[in-house]
């Protein structure tokens, strides 16, 4: 199935929380715009949501993520290998750490965050764009739960 198809389908979310509770959406856009306001890299920024997005299987998230990253000049290879980005060489180390910071804080309940995670992702980054990065980290955590736990499918709404 394509994502055009996937787009025409009528599938419905669980819940449609935009309707029921148009403030929760709003306060998640006004977060989610604080974080595309925060001076980090728009490139950085795909690999971070559509990374996160896989680790939690957001579908809507995901297809969301990539066509953005796709039209924003990021490349299939990349797209492609985020899933083993540790493997390949096609990141920079900036990447690298965003990376690495990202699944570390996505995955808490399998492993605390070590300091040598944090010195990797400080290395990086300065303290205003950790701390950036890291509300990035939360508000696509943040989108993945609503639209897992609501069973949003690919292209709702849009």
């Amino acid at each position: 199935m394509t994502i055009n198809t996937l787009e025409r389908t009528k599938t419905q979310p669980r819940l449609d929380y935009s309707k029921v509770a148009p403030a929760t959406l709003q306060a998640m856009l006004a977060i989610s715009d604080t974080v595309h306001q925060s001076g980090l890299e728009r490139s950085l920024l795909h690999l971070v949501t559509t990374r996160a997005s896989q680790v939690n299987g957001c579908a809507f998230c995901l297809d969301m993520h990539i066509r953005e990253a796709k039209a924003a000049g990021e490349t299939d290879a990349r797209l492609n290998l985020l899933v083993a980005w540790r493997e390949v060489d096609v990141y920079s180390e900036r990447e690298r750490a965003a990376l690495r910071w990202t699944e570390r804080l996505t995955r808490l309940a399998d492993n605390h965050v070590a300091d040598e995670d944090f010195s990797a992702a400080r290395e990086e980054f300065s303290e205003t764009e950790l701390a950036n990065l890291t509300l990035a980290i939360v508000v696509i955590n943040g989108w993945n739960r609503f639209n897992v736990g609501f069973k949003v499918p690919p292209g709702f709404g849009g």
